[in-house]
């Protein structure tokens, strides 16, 4: 059985909208809370952490958008998933990653923060909106 690039965008869409979704009902909130004296170790254990997980839904993702970009389809829905997989990827890399090296410079702030989680919640219903696109193939 070999798989079709719908289907390959399907699957890693919803892999990471999934992905997405814990880190932004759980993960998230979770290293909200802690402490600012606990916050910058906890802070590097989150970052180290996560990398390994991130990098290779996002790989996936993109290999899968590319296929799309390369052989189609070229329907709306296939567009709507790949400029939404790249709208996440987009604000990872100029929103959320800065963010998390001021964190991890700065410190904790409650301001940045907010503004990470807020971040957070634009780069998820990118993911969702990348999935649910997806789906309708």
């Amino acid at each position: 059985m070999s798989l079709s690039s719908s289907e390959a965008l399907l699957a890693a869409s919803a892999l990471h909208a999934g992905f997405q979704l814990v880190v932004t009902g759980v993960v998230y909130p979770a290293l909200a809370e802690v402490p600012p004296e606990r916050f910058a170790a906890a802070h590097e254990r989150h970052s180290r952490r996560i990398t390994a997980v991130v990098a290779p839904v996002y790989l996936l993702l993109a290999a899968a958008c590319l296929w799309v970009i390369v052989g189609g389809p070229y329907s709306p829905g296939a567009w709507v998933s790949v400029v939404a997989a790249a709208g996440a990827a987009g604000t990872t890399a100029l929103l959320a990653a800065p963010a998390h090296s001021r964190l991890g410079r700065d410190g904790r702030s409650d301001g940045l923060v907010r503004r990470l989680l807020a971040v957070d919640r634009v780069r998820c219903a990118f993911a969702v909106l990348g999935a649910l696109a997806a789906l309708l193939l």
